[in-house]
């Protein structure tokens, strides 16, 4: 996993180094000018033109710019106060105007210049960007390279900037970060959560029941059972309220009245090690009624998702009081507006510090959707005494395939199919997020179905090995 850390945190961990800010300027220096003779192929007859602004990241820029000059190449630096409105000749050009200290000026707004087709290497952050990803100025050079300092930080991962930093790179520059509770998820990661099946396995060691489905929206379910099955699950039940599940031939299919189903859905629960419920349900009364009862009193761990997001957030009490009273840890994947019927008000730009609020007031694992997915831990390794202090994982796996109907299915699914594998509920929605956005990530470019995905799951999972 690699650190995220917000500036303000970084700003701490510069204040406890033992070394001085002299000395950290020259190794963010030094890593600078490292990745711009990369970028730029050598040093020969090249031009950089370098925009510094008054902090430390126009320090950096300005300790690289001195590096460069000494292996030989024509460097121009240039005052962030009066840098041209357009740069040529350059075969590279270095933001080093603000980093992650941009803060909007209407008075003075950072317009930053036209640089043609010249490369981009940004440091730390692209200027503009503020400190949640979102573009806070009117013009921000797209970068072709980042370089950041021991840790990513949230403007890198999120919003406009993920969009506009281009290949990101973490410098060593000997800083401490090992207190950070935020981190971006990696393949390894995955790997190593990921469980193996014993050679003696059962096909109910693990088994999954998926409450989905109605006979208006039958899909739902397909997709959603499906998915656990090829994640893992060595049994998959399947019901659907008031309508015979359609889903493949290898799932269970349990019919259930079309409400007042709880009873029934209950009493056979302790056969299984997990609960999917919500996909494609409907809002009838009857059935968001069955809905809390079966979350409410559930013995396993329960995924939340879709109708039964709706249906929580509804409880007497509100969705605190009815999760509040399970024995049993509790995920929910709310995309935004569902977090809104949760909260009453969308996200914001802090999606971090939205995610870990709502994890905290539910004590619940959430996974707010997203470009870059965020899980947030409310009843996870530690207790939660403070919104900073849950942990949270970003998995930025994926992209805008993923924004097809059906694809929130196939993740509760595959996320299902890890909790009843006994998986920690923050890493079990962290691993299936990122193998969800590589299965998508081995499909066409255009005309990704849902069901696509499904069906590139185990070469996703193949990779891991």
């Amino acid at each position: 996993m690699i650190p995220v850390v917000t500036p303000a945190q970084m700003r701490a961990v510069d204040a406890d180094a033992p070394e001085g800010v002299a000395e950290l300027i020259s190794r963010a220096g030094a890593a600078v000018a490292r990745h711009a003779l990369e970028v730029l192929g050598g040093a020969y007859g090249r031009t950089v033109h370098v925009i510094a602004g008054p902090g430390d990241n126009g320090a950096d820029g300005r300790d690289a710019a001195e590096r460069l000059r000494r292996r030989g190449v024509r460097v121009v630096v240039h005052d962030v106060g009066s840098v041209p409105a357009e740069l040529v000749g350059a075969d590279l050009v270095v933001d080093a105007a603000f980093g992650t200290g941009y803060r909007a000026d209407p008075d003075r707004p950072w317009i930053a210049p036209d640089v043609g087709d010249a490369p981009v290497l940004a440091v730390d952050v692209p200027s503009g960007i503020d400190a949640h990803g979102v573009a806070a100025a009117e013009r921000i050079l797209r970068a072709r390279r980042t370089v950041t300092f021991q840790a990513l930080k949230p403007g890198l991962v999120l919003a406009d900037g993920a969009r506009l930093a281009g290949e990101v790179h973490v410098a060593d520059i000997g800083l401490d970060v090992s207190r950070a509770t935020c981190h971006l998820v990696e393949s390894s990661d995955v790997a190593r959560w990921w469980p193996e099946r014993a050679r003696d396995a059962h096909k109910w060691d693990g088994a999954l029941a998926v409450i989905a489905g109605s006979a208006d929206m039958p899909g739902a379910a397909e997709l959603c059972t499906a998915a656990a099955a090829r994640a893992g699950s060595g049994l998959v039940s399947c019901s659907s309220p008031g309508a015979r599940p359609r889903t493949r031939s290898e799932i269970v299919q349990t019919e259930i009245g079309e409400s007042d189903f709880a009873a029934a859905a209950l009493e056979r629960m302790e056969r299984f090690s997990a609960l999917v419920i919500g996909p494609g349900l409907g809002r009838a009364e009857g059935v968001l009624e069955s809905v809390r009862r079966c979350v409410a009193e559930a013995p396993v761990p329960v995924l939340v998702d879709g109708d039964a997001i709706t249906a929580i957030a509804a409880a007497d009490g509100g969705a605190a009081a009815l999760i509040g009273a399970r024995s049993a840890p509790t995920v929910l994947t709310p995309h935004d507006g569902e977090f809104r019927t949760l909260t009453g008000e969308l996200p914001g730009a802090d999606r971090v510090a939205a995610a870990r609020g709502l994890a905290a007031e539910l004590g619940a694992t959430v996974l707010l959707k997203g470009p870059t997915t965020i899980v947030a831990s409310g009843n996870g390794d530690a207790p939660v005494r403070a919104r900073d202090e849950a942990r949270a994982l970003l998995v930025d796996r994926g992209d805008e395939r993923l924004a097809t109907a059906g694809s929130g299915d196939v993740l509760s699914g595959i996320v299902g199919a890890l909790l009843a594998s006994g998986v920690d509920p923050v890493e079990a929605a962290a691993a299936g997020a990122w193998i969800h956005g590589a299965a998508s990530d081995l499909g066409p470019a255009r005309g990704l179905l849902a069901g696509d995905i499904v069906d590139l799951l185990p070469a996703a999972l193949g990779s891991l090995r």
